[in-house]
């Protein structure tokens, strides 16, 4: 028997001898379930494991890995308004034991098939005394990581009621090194990450929170499938004890609930390397099966678009003498697209309202009403015409009343024009109707109700201003990406002199762990003429490798037109797909340099990226994710020998080389570099 057959074997075994395991917990919970106060839950292969247990009538949970504890015993409950608390003074009713295993496909994304298997627990609790309430919480426990959240049954004594805190804790080991976003700021996720040790960090921390513990471990904790509740950030409180916070409405309640109800699933990602949190598809497992039941209209896309001539102030938004949004300015985007094997043009600033101080009051906003020079179905015929899509544009100023008011005939509109993408848009900084969070309760209902509304009109979202992704692509798969973080525009006019090198090695094992990202890479321009205080901070290089390197099934050439003209660099852009059959990230360290590579879902083509930070570096990976015993055709698209992002960016060297699955290839990447390669398999 060879290796790889001792290996399945024995993994079959395993799951045998797991399954017995719970088959016998759950014959025991018959029994003992009105005594037993602790358990213990593992993952499918033994490595990973859950402890739950109450201690002084409270509840709490640990976690393990290969018998090591990664979270210490942390509590579990709520404060609620005008009623007691559901935090203490539990007994355990019942528990029930279940394992799980399946391989579903998913419609598009950076792997077709993704596999869901955990072994479950679920704790049905009980107040003692009193009203005896009831609450009960459902863990999950994968191989890659925990996953709890808290179910309030239907009950006589808790019907409609108010929550004003969560008390779940992640009570970690040691004074990790985490790599965390300020939450109560007024640019919502768009700030740069900091590495600091979690005693140093003095503000609230937005989710997804990465944290290298120095011992070939690494955490993620998030939450998955955010629905009807508020979005959870932590912060830190004495020890290395991070509690939850969640975002308030304007009158400081946390959640308005009515039973039955369940939260989110709070997540716990636990990988060996970085890269692996990357390949951890925990939070789309945890969120509901697809709503959408014909998605043949959905569709990934890449695009060029009415937008960075507007941030590097060749044109305007609003009406004048520079407005961007022209018919006849759409019709050159159109020719370009339909020429190069982009298949969207974005138009923003096509619709009345751009003229007043809408980033303070969106108000003014009509979004069925084009600027006289902007002929909707001129435009949208011609772009059929030549194989392309319109690609709309919602920017709302945070005025979600208004577009709330507007959104089923807004929707219908670009419906009957054929226009299935649009992008929206959240800029306020004073917060969604000038009042409430854009992560709080408030936000997550508005966003969920834009995704339902689109999907009625066979219409795909691209939300800028997001709330943070938790995995709702699985359920409306027309959820297709989202910014949520600094993109490529703090590039064109940040005054802090834009996005550093690093930040695009730091995306993939912090924000990206919730979803894609609409970063909009792709700038050939790097100085920006038109804005000499600004450029870029990369080479030509690394732009490419961004289309690998951040997933996104809309993927935007954002530069303008004019300055792809003449760059043999483009041709990769034109090939690149956004859709993935499989993905494996090749190396990588937080903040210095990754190296991913994905296989193309409509041919057996592989595309790599590879990027760095500040530093120049030497890397060497192995092409074992070829296919074996055929050969391939490489074109390398790398930096050449004088490349630097600061001082030389546009050095770049195009060569081709044949290769195969045992070899390996020697990345050389400058400073704020990167390296981009297409596979394509020979005859």
């Amino acid at each position: 028997m060879n290796r790889k057959n001792q290996y399945v074997l024995r993994g079959f075994f395993y799951k045998v001898l797991i399954t017995l395991a719970l088959i016998l917990a759950f014959m025991v919970s018959g029994c003992d379930s009105a005594t037993k106060s602790s358990f213990e839950i593992t993952s499918p292969d033994g490595r990973v494991s859950l402890n739950f247990g109450l201690k002084n009538d409270s509840a709490f949970y640990s976690v393990f890995r290969q018998g090591n504890k990664v979270i210490e015993d942390s509590k579990l409950g709520f404060i609620l308004d005008e009623v007691d608390d559901l935090a203490s003074g539990f007994t355990i009713k019942e528990f029930n034991t279940t394992s799980f295993s399946e391989t579903w496909e998913q419609p598009w994304g950076e792997k077709r098939e993704i596999l869901n298997e955990y072994n479950e627990l679920v704790v049905n609790l009980s107040e003692r005394e009193g009203l005896k309430r009831r609450l009960d919480i459902i863990f999950r426990v994968f191989d890659d990581g925990v996953a709890f959240r808290y179910v309030f049954p239907e009950q006589e004594h808790l019907k409609e009621f108010r929550i004003m805190d969560e008390i779940t804790e992640f009570s970690l080991t040691d004074n990790h090194e985490v790599w965390s976003q300020p939450a109560y700021r007024p640019d919502r996720y768009e700030y740069l990450y900091s590495r600091k040790r979690l005693n140093e960090v003095a503000d609230t921390m937005h989710t997804p929170l990465t944290l290298e513990t120095g011992e070939d471990l690494y955490l993620s904790v998030h939450e998955a499938a955010l629905t009807d509740y508020a979005a959870m950030t932590l912060f830190l409180k004495e020890g290395n004890r991070l509690e939850c916070d969640l975002v308030p409405w304007s009158d400081g309640v946390k959640v308005y609930a009515e039973t039955p109800f369940s939260t989110p699933w709070r997540t716990i990602q636990i990988a060996e390397k970085p890269g692996d949190l990357i390949t951890s598809y925990m939070i789309l497992n945890l969120n509901e099966l697809n709503r959408v039941e014909d998605v043949s209209w959905i569709k990934p896309a890449k695009y060029v678009g009415i937008w960075w001539e507007m941030h590097i102030n060749k044109s305007t938004w609003g009406q004048g003498p520079n407005h961007g949004a022209t018919t006849e300015n759409v019709k050159k985007y159109i020719d370009f697209a339909s020429e190069n094997n982009l298949g969207g043009v974005l138009v923003e600033g096509w619709n009345l309202g751009w003229d007043s101080d809408w980033w303070n009051d969106g108000n003014g906003f009509n979004f069925t009403t084009p600027y006289p020079d902007f002929d909707i179905k001129e435009v949208t015929d011609y772009a059929a015409s030549k194989g392309v899509e319109l690609i709309g544009h919602h920017e709302t100023g945070g005025a979600v009343d208004n577009y709330e008011a507007q959104m089923e005939e807004a929707y219908a509109f670009y419906e009957k024009h054929g226009v299935n993408y649009i992008k929206t848009g959240y800029v306020n900084p004073r917060g969604m109707n000038g009042k409430e969070w854009h992560h709080s309760q408030f936000g997550v209902r508005h966003y969920r109700k834009a995704v339902e509304t689109a999907a009625r009109h066979h219409i795909m979202l691209d939300v800028h201003e997001p709330i943070k992704a938790t995995g709702i692509r699985r359920t409306y798969p027309n959820m297709m990406t989202r910014e949520g973080s600094r993109g490529m525009e703090f590039n064109a006019w940040g005054a802090d002199g834009g996005n550093p090198p690093e930040h695009e090695t730091i995306l993939p094992f912090t924000r990206l762990l919730g979803g894609p990202m609409d970063f909009t890479p792709g700038i050939f321009n790097i100085s920006i003429p038109e804005n000499p205080n600004n450029q870029v901070n990369t080479t030509l290089a690394k732009q490419l490798a961004l289309y690998v390197v951040i997933y996104s099934p809309l993927q935007m050439a954002a530069d303008l037109p004019e300055n792809y003209l003449n760059q043999p660099a483009f041709q990769f852009i034109r090939e690149v797909p956004v859709d993935w059959e499989d993905t494996r990230v090749l190396n990588g360290e937080i903040g210095e340099y990754i190296t991913i590579a994905r296989q193309d879902r409509n041919s057996e083509d592989w595309f790599l990226g590879s990027i760095s930070d500040e530093e120049e570096r030497t890397l060497t990976i192995s092409l074992d994710f070829l296919e074996p015993g055929h050969k391939y055709n490489a074109v390398i698209y790398r930096d050449d020998t004088q490349a630097h992002y600061k001082n030389n960016p546009l050095d770049i060297l195009i060569e081709e080389r044949e290769v195969t699955s045992d070899m390996s290839l020697t990345l050389q990447l400058a400073s704020g570099g990167g390296q981009a390669v297409h596979f394509s398999k020979l005859e």
